[in-house]
């Protein structure tokens, strides 16, 4: 499944109300860079591994301003878990 397609309930007659769409541009590149420090194999002392995505983000993409990292390492985050949980339920 294409992690931008992961949530689906959007409404063409609605207004846009998204801030940063400038971050959609760069979403699967980012998920691809950043989607193993979600992953459970990958924790440290049962904790994630988000840190490292932060500064992942922040090397990858010096142009974005701390709120924009912080938006797309959280949404990165979202659609892996509804990926995930997908995963799961499909057993």
């Amino acid at each position: 499944m294409n992690p931008t397609t992961a949530s689906a309930s959007w409404d063409p007659g609605q207004p846009d109300r998204r801030r940063y769409t400038q971050l959609r541009e760069i979403f699967e590149e980012a998920y691809e860079l950043i989607s193993p420090f979600f992953a459970k194999e990958n924790r440290w002392g049962n904790a994630t591994l988000d840190h490292l995505a932060y500064r992942v983000v922040r090397e990858n993409y010096p142009q974005l301003s701390f709120d924009e990292v912080h938006v797309l390492v959280v949404a990165c985050h979202r659609v892996h878990s509804e990926l995930e949980a997908e995963r799961a339920t499909s057993k």
